[in-house]
């Protein structure tokens, strides 16, 4: 039964999120696009944090999770291999001074499994970093097309894990992650007569930039027992700054568009980027910070708050660099907070019982700062995680609400809801035979 419902989840995602943007945002305009959260559904409904980890979930944000305790329902052998899958979709409506839009995307968001190998545990998976997907216009002094900006693609990482458990309640553990993916941008300029009737033909600039780099994550975990009931759990993890290789091209072309806005290419020039130092350039990912502590009855509720900060003022890339000084980099840093609840994880006679109640709140400094407003965001999310199968196997369920942004200085608000849907599916491969 398990089989069959992550063939239908990867299938449902894989037809809704074909040929979409993995983001809708305008602000993906800028850098190398919106970064995605990097973490499961679970995580998601507790604002974001990362802290708590256990024998039956995947912790996707620290590589020291990865290792931990044998199960007791093992006989102390082993812990259950992990798999996880998961996916969202996301409903925006944008507001400026003057007008609003919506729109919508659905994107497959990770894939990831754990294999327990003793005190080590193994972590290996795929997931996007960041997104781009936008469609911009801006207007002269008569109200008619002055350019049109589109953009797509964006990064993907492919992780290999290992956390080490170094004595009971302390595990460290490591990601490497390497990073792939592309950035395509247009820009569109609008000519026009003397009588204001647009020109028969445009001139369009296309840029593409092919990414690809490696950068490591370091994680360390720590519970302990406080009293009989109470269980306090703690996580740090840093990621160190690294250079992603930019292999770019860019081309100016002679274009004519119709009615609907779509553009037929006429001549095409390629720019010799070679001769002007940009063919391949190095793109720095910043460094990220963040720590964490929470108290909790293991098995029943657990509340937590978690800081982590990121030197976005050192984001560089000189293809990428605006010559717009109105938009500028500035450290980013984001607060969580949240927790769960189970009523009775053990409960044979009530399945609501055993579910996991989770909510959170958040607020974060992207590190974006346009017209010297930094663009900020805030969020409040619920979820719930429902027993399927066997072995503590669970369906998850998000909803996350909050805005991005500020209709300040001209700028773009989005409100956002988001629904996430993962499944978080154990079993158990290594057990060791007894024979009377």
């Amino acid at each position: 039964m398990i089989k069959k419902l992550v063939l239908v989840f990867i299938a449902v995602f894989a037809i809704h999120s074909y040929g979409q943007e993995g983001t809708a945002s305008p602000y993906s305009f800028y850098g190398i696009g919106s970064l995605k959260f990097k973490g499961t559904v679970e995580n998601r409904s507790m604002g974001g944090l990362s802290i708590y980890s256990d024998s039956i979930h995947i912790n996707l944000r620290n590589p020291a999770s990865y290792a931990g305790k044998n199960m007791e329902a093992f006989n102390n052998e082993s812990r259950p291999v992990k798999f996880t899958v998961g996916g969202s979709h996301s409903s925006i409506k944008f507001k400026s001074d003057s007008e609003t839009d919506d729109t919508s995307s659905t994107t497959f968001d990770y894939l990831a499994l754990s294999i327990p190998m003793g005190k080590f545990g193994l972590g290996f998976g795929l997931l996007p970093y960041t997104s781009v997907g936008y469609k911009l216009e801006s207007l002269n002094t008569n109200g008619a097309i002055q350019n049109r900006f589109r953009g797509q693609g964006g990064l993907n990482k492919a992780f290999l894990s290992l956390g080490y458990q170094i004595k009971d309640g302390l595990s460290i553990g490591v990601d490497a992650q390497y990073n792939f993916g592309n950035i395509q941008n247009s820009t569109v300029e609008y000519l026009y007569d003397s009588d204001g009737a647009p020109l028969q033909y445009q001139s369009r600039e296309k840029n593409r930039s092919d990414l690809s780099g490696l950068n490591f994550n370091l994680g360390l975990s720590y519970k302990k027992m406080l009293t009989e009931r109470l269980e306090f759990s703690s996580g740090l993890t840093y990621t160190p700054k690294s250079n992603l290789v930019s292999k770019n091209s860019r081309s100016f072309s002679t274009i004519t568009t119709n009615a609907s806005g779509q553009e037929f290419e006429v001549n095409k020039i390629e720019t010799d980027l070679e001769a002007l130092g940009l063919l391949e350039t190095d793109l720095v990912l910043p460094s990220k910070f963040s720590i964490g502590a929470g108290i909790g009855k293991p098995r029943s509720w657990f509340v937590g708050a978690e800081y982590s900060s990121q030197k976005t003022s050192d984001f560089s890339n000189e293809l990428y660099t605006s010559t717009d000084i109105s938009t500028t980099y500035e450290d980013a840093s984001t607060f969580s907070l949240g927790g769960f609840y189970i009523p009775q994880y053990n409960s044979y006679t009530s399945f609501f019982k055993r579910a996991v109640y989770r909510a959170g709140i958040r607020y974060e400094k992207t590190g974006l700062n346009i017209n010297n407003e930094s663009i900020n965001e805030f969020g409040i999310s619920f979820g719930v995680g429902l027993p399927v199968g066997n072995l503590l196997s669970n369906a998850n369920l998000g909803f996350e609400v909050g805005k991005r942004g500020t209709t300040n200085s001209s700028l773009i608000q989005e409100n956002f809801i988001n629904f996430q849907i993962s499944l978080s599916l154990n079993d158990r491969w290594f057990q060791k035979r007894k024979y009377d």
